[in-house]
């Protein structure tokens, strides 16, 4: 029987030489990627990476508070916009821009947060939906934003300019891993979160907000906190997005990528960091990769493409990424609630207990 005997072992980053074994092994494959990998694949980790960190994020707020979320497109564009600005307008350096832009996302998902003490299901997700539309409109007509137009990120300097210390990033070999590192940093700092009084106060208003509240739990702080926690996490995203990307304007925020988010967690698993991680990975690979050239899609590709030509216009064909990643989410979701994150439970249930 796996009993737990000390309140260490609840608290301890690996519960055992396995786990730490497997994440040396990973640690060590990440850092040696770049040395093998093409310049498509490096931009397409950044932007696994960049996903990630949002995803856990997300994952906070969604899985472990059980508070629904379709404005994070908002706050995403918040932390890549403000990201720019401050470094190109006030021309403060990479990092302080960074943790400034972060902490910009988490007062609005403070102010977010405060319809969550009076709104739930549908009601408090057409509410965040509403807050990601309507930021994407209002960097869409205003000139600071750059408009419509869109803006362009500076060049990657990490150093302190003012004091004659550069170090530009130019490649995406090269910003591979910093944002690799911030990554990394972000997913340890969402697995101690949720191991602290706060992380155990969100979960149990996502248990049950009636209960947490009689035992003591403040739900006007925690629940407005979960989404200032969520919110900083997306705008780190946003702020390596912005870098990773190059160029970005208001519809790279659109309400579609906010579904994107919000399917990654689910894909992955609900209330999981290792859920957030690999569903980050996995439909960031559909979307980007797989999905991008439907045609090229091993077994359904030229199947796909004879009904768009058959059936679809012109326009259409794009969508049939959009209908495909549809029916994987359908399918997990039939197939497996629990998401990838399911799936690995069951594999290592099944190991443990072969023969039997």
């Amino acid at each position: 029987m796996d009993m737990k005997r000390a309140y260490y072992e609840d608290i301890e980053l690996f519960k055992s030489g396995t786990i730490l074994f497997w994440t040396i092994v990973l640690m060590v494959a990440l850092f040696t990627l770049p040395l093998i990998a093409t310049n498509y694949y490096l931009y397409l980790f950044n932007l696994i990476m960049v996903h990630v960190i949002l995803a856990v994020g997300l994952n906070i707020l969604v899985g472990s508070t059980g508070q629904i979320s379709l404005g994070h497109a908002g706050f995403f564009a918040i932390g890549a916009y403000a990201t720019v600005l401050l470094m190109t307008k006030l021309s403060i350096p990479f990092f302080p821009a960074l943790i400034l832009a972060a902490f910009i996302a988490a007062f609005f998902g403070f102010i977010l947060g405060l319809p969550a003490l009076r709104l739930e299901g549908p009601y408090l997700t057409i509410a965040t939906l509403a807050f990601g539309l309507a930021i994407m409109h209002i960097i869409g007509h205003m000139e600071v934003f750059g408009g419509r137009s869109g803006l362009r990120a500076p060049d990657l300097n990490i150093g302190i300019p003012q004091l004659g210390w550069n170090l530009t990033l130019t490649t995406d070999f090269s910003k591979y891993y910093l944002v690799l590192i911030i990554a990394i940093l972000m997913v340890l700092g969402a697995v101690n979160i949720l191991k602290t009084k706060v992380g155990r106060a969100f979960v149990a208003i996502r248990d049950s907000d009636i209960a947490a509240e009689v035992i003591g739990i403040n739900l006007t702080i925690y629940k407005t906190l979960s989404f200032a926690v969520s919110a900083f996490y997306a705008g780190i995203a946003g702020g390596l997005f912005a870098f990773v990307l190059g160029f970005f304007d208001p519809i790279t925020f659109n309400m579609f990528l906010s579904i994107y988010f919000l399917v990654m967690i689910v894909v992955g698993g609900l209330g999981s960091i290792m859920g957030s991680i690999t569903g980050a990975a996995f439909i960031t690979y559909l979307m980007y990769a797989l999905f991008k050239n439907i045609k090229d899609v091993p077994y359904v590709g030229d199947f796909l493409t004879a009904i768009s030509q058959r059936w679809l216009s012109i326009t259409g064909m794009d969508n049939l990424s959009a209908i495909a990643l549809g029916f994987v989410m359908i399918g997990i979701m039939i197939f497996e609630p629990m998401g990838i994150f399911g799936v690995w439970i069951r594999i290592k249930k099944y190991w443990k207990t072969w023969p039997f």
